[in-house]
């Protein structure tokens, strides 16, 4: 076994957010098997997603570029295929690049055919093998590897009834997310299950002498919170931690503003936010048993001493803080996203609390296949970091600052500061003390005496983030995006 070579296996939820992890020290969610990854690797619990949004921040995952320079503001622009992508480094070092489930890196039509259709995209990003999977569209036309799997079984008209009630639902504001329904499919027919035995079964039948960069993308604890009803019956409301109650501070920003008018709910009872917290447990404790499937695959082909594990998501869930679900603002709930990383045969399990990004997910997957570093690198490999151990000088130490961004708006964080701003105007919005205030309740945007915070961040944080804004992209955006069937059908895509 070389293990100059060793393989690598990122797994990539959608919408799970940092806190939701029993080995983070969540005493009621259940996550053994992301638990048993970290008794055996290192947690990152201070990562941040570089965009609150899945396309934005699966674009810079890839490409390692901030959200102003490859321009994929929100959910209706892409990012270059043909540009920087840690996925075709790692390809061109020797590695099998391979993706099973959700990329969303392009904009989805409601009539656009199979994922085969599209899989040149992908090829052009980097990927070697390609089995794309679509999430909960209602289009008979809208069809993937998932779609010929349930058609097979003759559940095909069972799944496009329920993404057609529950997109319904979420564009006429009726469904409310503590009222989502269990899943009516069978276990090992749900999306993510699919997904995982799709990958299961890829590593077992692997035979390259090339080692492998295996992406296995899940598309949940997104919604709909639609976990199966023995899930369901794991946890009880009455349990469940309760989310931030109290609205977003004054003065709003316009940011806040647009989501709560989308997503947010003046009046949720107590009640209700426990069982929207009960329903997302369960969902995310649903995917935690298709990790597992993964994970007993490598176990099985005895790959687990030759593998690089990472596990994160692309952003994280309100789940009712300060009245709010879904995404698209920078408060902790959307921002902090989890990060594990196992190395080949385990490590003694540890904690690293510094400041994290996805760049750094980036850069260490690069370290990991000994890949050529991106043309910009924003990042520092934590393998070192991995290896040095917890009682080296720097265990505990990460980055200064790290951003995010997402529909016109940015955001820097330090490890005591969090502050937002218009992307253009460079206007101030938010700014709260984290380590007197970590539930963001008091927005200090405004007071006098931290006039000198305002004035660092903007000289020397968001100066160097948007030196390098991508016009062309940016009108791209201002125009309204890429017009696509599936928008006007569906506006929360």
């Amino acid at each position: 076994m070389d293990l100059s070579r060793p393989n690598i296996v990122l797994i990539y939820s959608d919408q799970h957010r940092g806190d939701a992890l029993g080995c983070v020290g969540n005493p009621v969610v259940r996550t053994p098997n992301l638990d048993r990854l970290a008794a055996e690797g290192v947690t990152f619990p201070s990562c941040n997603t570089n965009s609150p949004l899945c396309m934005p921040a699966r674009a810079s995952l890839i490409t390692g570029s901030y959200v102003n320079e490859h321009g994929a503001w929100g959910n209706r622009s892409e990012a270059d295929r043909h540009g920087p992508s840690h996925v075709r480094n790692i390809k061109d070092a020797g590695y099998c690049t391979a993706v099973i489930g959700k990329t969303h890196f392009r904009l989805y039509q409601a009539d656009d055919g199979h994922t085969r259709d599209h899989a040149s995209g992908l090829h052009d990003w980097g990927y070697e093998f390609a089995l794309e999977i679509k999430d909960t569209i209602p289009s008979s036309t809208h069809l993937c590897y998932y779609t010929d799997f349930l058609a097979e079984r003759g559940k095909l008209q069972v799944y496009e009834d329920c993404a057609r009630n529950f997109r319904l639902g979420q564009s006429t504001g009726l469904l409310r997310p503590w009222e989502h329904l269990p899943n009516l499919l069978e276990e090992d027919e749900h999306i993510d299950m699919y997904i995982a035995n799709a990958a299961s079964e890829w590593i077992q039948g692997y035979a390259d002498d090339r080692p492998f960069y295996l992406q296995v993308c899940l598309t949940g604890p997104h919604p709909p919170f639609d976990a199966p009803a023995q899930n369901r019956d794991m946890f009880d409301p009455q349990d469940m931690p309760l989310a931030i109650m109290k609205p977003p501070a004054e003065p709003i920003s316009p940011q806040v503003k647009k989501v709560f008018a989308r997503h947010g709910f003046n009046n949720m009872t107590e009640s209700q936010a426990r069982t929207l917290t009960s329903h997302y447990y369960a969902k995310v404790a649903f995917d935690d048993r298709a990790i597992g499937i993964v994970f007993q695959s490598l176990r099985g082909k005895g790959l687990l001493d030759n593998t690089w594990i990472v596990y994160t998501s692309d952003h994280g869930e309100m789940l009712g803080d300060h009245g709010l679900s879904q995404k698209s603002v920078f408060y902790e709930g959307a921002l902090n996203v989890p990060l594990i990383v196992r190395p080949p045969g385990g490590t003694k399990s540890w904690t690293s609390r510094g400041l994290t990004d996805h760049f750094d997910i980036c850069t260490t997957l690069l370290d990991a296949a000994g890949a050529a570093n991106l043309a910009v690198d924003r990042a520092r490999s934590l393998l070192p970091k991995i290896e040095d151990g917890p009682d080296a000088p720097d265990a505990q130490q990460g980055k200064d600052v790290v951003f995010s961004e997402v529909n016109l708006y940015s955001m820097a964080r330090t490890e005591q500061y969090k502050m937002t701003i218009d992307s253009l105007t460079r206007e101030p919005l938010e700014l709260y003390n984290m380590e007197n205030d970590p539930h963001e309740l008091r927005n200090l945007v405004n007071e006098p005496h931290l006039s000198s915070v305002r004035d660092q961040f903007l000289t020397e944080y968001f100066d160097h983030l948007l030196a390098n804004l991508n016009e062309s992209q940016l009108r791209v955006y201002q125009r309204g995006g890429i017009p696509t069937k599936l928008h006007q059908e569906y506006p929360q895509y």
